[in-house]
């Protein structure tokens, strides 16, 4: 498994990476290199040109944002998982992460790699998602900022254009009265997510005021749940949660892989939102 030749350039600023991605050659980005190296090495990809950005200082880095944080497209798994403010107000991407890969994985990957990827069985995606997240995108032309739940746009496909690089991730506040969680069932082996569900609740005067859900490893990309809007106006109890996760593969070409069947991981897919959403549930204060 070894990838055809190919060209190496190490951005020194975040202007020569977006002049270099300006030129549209097929030039891919790095960072980790943990999404795109190994799709290389089957051939399937090819790109004449890597762009390592993973030393740029202005791609790293989590801040407040208007109560909730930004993030740096090269800040790595591990930078997510210890900084105070992510466990502080977005818990759920620290529940998320702790599942991603191995210890390596989450030393050397990166958040931006992982979202501009978007592998249909990436965790993260699905968090970005139910979070209403929204994704800040550069390039010689400009800047723009595109939601994440209009990001993704189907299997490693996503709204980013040719000469543009994601920069940073905006995630708003939790509203008051939220509670969130990641549930994942995982292969053992390659520690992929066979079915898993993130889950946002919102609970006042023990009425659920607002839900969102999205699975990922099911489908073909990341996308909210919508069976899961019947829960606002009840009190969240068994039964309700049982009819929002019913519908959890509704429309979803579900497919079978060498991890599980078609329909064993649709069956799965409904267990793990349920239990999702429970747990978002049972969270919200």
């Amino acid at each position: 498994m070894i990838p055809v030749a190919f060209d190496y350039v190490r951005a020194g600023s975040l202007a020569d990476a977006l002049a270099a991605l300006a030129a549209k050659d097929g030039t891919k980005v790095i960072a980790g290199s943990h999404s795109l190296l190994p799709v290389m090495k089957f051939r399937l990809a090819q790109p004449p040109r890597l762009l390592d950005i993973g030393g740029l200082a202005e791609l790293k880095g989590i801040a407040d944002h208007e109560g909730g944080v930004r993030i740096g497209a090269a800040t790595t798994y591990r930078e997510l998982l210890d900084a105070p403010l992510v466990q502080a107000r977005v818990p759920i991407l620290v529940e998320c992460t702790h599942q991603i890969g191995d210890v390596q994985v989450r030393n050397r990957g990166t958040i931006g790699g992982a979202l501009a990827h978007a592998d249909p069985a990436s965790d993260l995606p699905a968090v970005m998602v139910v979070l209403d997240a929204t994704m800040v995108l550069r390039s010689a032309r400009g800047e723009r900022r595109v939601r994440a739940r209009e990001f993704f746009e189907g299997p490693f496909t996503t709204a980013l254009a040719e000469d543009e690089l994601l920069t940073h991730v905006l995630v708003p506040a939790l509203p008051a009265g939220a509670g969130t969680a990641y549930v994942a069932q995982n292969a053992a082996a390659s520690g992929y997510a066979i079915a898993a569900c993130a889950a946002l609740v919102t609970r006042s005067a023990g009425t659920v005021t607002a839900a969102a859900a999205a699975l990922t490893g099911v489908g073909d990309m990341t996308r909210l749940i919508p069976s899961v809007a019947a829960l606002v106006g009840t009190a969240g109890d068994a039964a309700a949660i049982a009819a929002a996760a019913a519908g959890a593969v509704d429309g979803l070409d579900v497919q079978g892989d060498v991890h599980a069947p078609a329909e064993y991981r649709a069956h799965l897919a409904k267990v793990i939102a349920g239990r999702a959403l429970q747990l978002a549930l049972s969270r919200a204060r």
